[in-house]
């Protein structure tokens, strides 16, 4: 089973990322649910899946109920880009239920835990700068 990649996105716009090497705790849900930070590492938060992918690339769609891929005819959505406006175009997409194929997952916070994620997560051009000091 692959890892999943993890983009949490919080109120300020600022995301981070996390990787998950087991999710099988996720494996069921769909796009537009909201899940418990327990299940990704981070408790007293809650999640909503916003979006996502599978390991080829194929970007999550919210009305396709498959844990899978599918090919549509669209004109305009997620992952749809036409050059004139107005055209159908046939596109192969993933489902919106997170399956075993699913690499990455975007989150978005509801509820907010004692800890802020940056304080988590840390800031990444501090910790380049003191991995530099490091060096020197």
């Amino acid at each position: 089973m692959p890892e999943l990649n993890l983009v949490i996105g919080d109120k300020t716009g600022k995301s981070y990322s996390k990787k998950l090497e087991d999710n099988s705790a996720l494996i069921g849900t769909r796009v537009g649910e909201t899940i418990k930070g327990e299940l990704v590492g981070l408790s007293g938060y809650e999640f909503k899946i916003t979006g996502g992918s599978n390991d080829a690339g194929f970007p999550m769609r919210i009305e396709i109920n498959v844990a899978g891929k599918k090919k549509i005819y669209a004109r305009k959505g997620v992952g749809i880009k036409t050059k004139h406006k107005g055209n159908f175009i046939r596109k192969t997409v993933a489902g919106n239920s997170v399956y075993s194929k699913t690499s990455q997952l975007n989150l978005a916070v509801v509820k907010s835990g004692k800890n802020s994620l940056e304080e988590i997560f840390g800031n990444k051009e501090q910790k380049e700068k003191e991995g530099d000091k490091v060096e020197n």
